[in-house]
């Protein structure tokens, strides 16, 4: 996983123009649930700042964290000049290792997020580390899920090009909870947790269509396909892109996950 989680900055670039972005209605929601607009928010893995650039353009005060030097580099490109940006990963985190340069410390943040990132970090310790960057009331987020076609027949042919290559191309959930559950992954972990309370999850529908083509420049984002060695990535893609028709339609529903830190 932590190979996987560092794979991304080779196409920093193609995640920035092939990944879907955060509609309105997920900071309308963050925002619900918190009561208020959060002033301060912390990000683990922020990528190329889809997410990061939601919330600071209704105003919080954004630091963007992200381990790959590749992908650091494309965010600091994409985001407002006011956006600090910090490259660590989320095991790094610590409010001393987000000491400022003029030794100031931040404040614990009132949002701590992660969009489609939380699953590449090591679970042991994932929660105090968590809390200990938040106030207390403080609201950490969660939000992400899978990129799916929606056309069961075009899903099928695309499953079999991909066969020889890979047996899928998703990852299952990081702690075993079966699909048919009523609370998924980390919601399962935060309830888990007895550093968090009114754990809640939701989920915006979302469909969206694309050209053959930005479709695979899509799959060439992901990770079990960027693990692959170059000739059998481009061998693997040839053969989905010849199932394909002109355009597709998918499935991108974001699943939220919040929750609370104790007092």
């Amino acid at each position: 996983m932590a190979d996987r989680a560092l794979s991304f900055g080779a196409g920093a670039e193609a995640y920035e123009r092939f990944r879907p972005g955060y509609p309105a209605a997920l900071a309308d929601t963050v925002t619900a649930y918190a009561g208020h607009p959060p002033r301060t928010a912390l990000e683990i893995g922020a990528g190329t700042g889809k997410a990061t650039r939601l919330f600071a353009a209704r105003g919080t005060a954004v630091t963007a964290t992200e381990p790959d030097p590749a992908m650091l580099a494309e965010l600091r490109r994409r985001v407002p000049a006011e956006v600090r940006t910090v490259q660590a990963a989320f095991e790094q985190l610590s409010p001393q290792a987000l000491r400022s340069e003029d030794g100031a410390g931040p404040p614990p943040y009132d949002l701590v997020y992660a969009a489609a990132s939380l699953h590449w970090t090591a679970p042991d310790g994932r929660w105090p580390r968590v809390a200990a960057l938040l106030r207390p009331g403080g609201v950490f987020a969660c939000f992400g899920g899978p990129v799916q076609l929606a056309d069961p027949a075009v899903a099928e042919g695309v499953r079999a090009a991909r066969a020889p290559f890979m047996d899928r191309d998703d990852i299952p959930s990081p702690d075993g909870t079966p699909p048919d559950r009523p609370m998924q992954w980390p919601g399962t972990e935060l309830q888990r947790s007895d550093r968090f309370a009114d754990v809640q999850q939701t989920v915006i529908q979302r469909k969206l269509t694309m050209t053959a083509d930005d479709y695979l420049g899509h799959l060439g984002t992901i990770s079990a396909y960027l693990m692959l060695p170059a000739a059998e990535r481009r061998h693997a893609l040839r053969a989905i892109a010849a199932v394909l028709p002109a355009t597709v339609v998918l499935t991108a529903d974001l699943h939220i996950h919040l929750a609370r830190r104790r007092p």
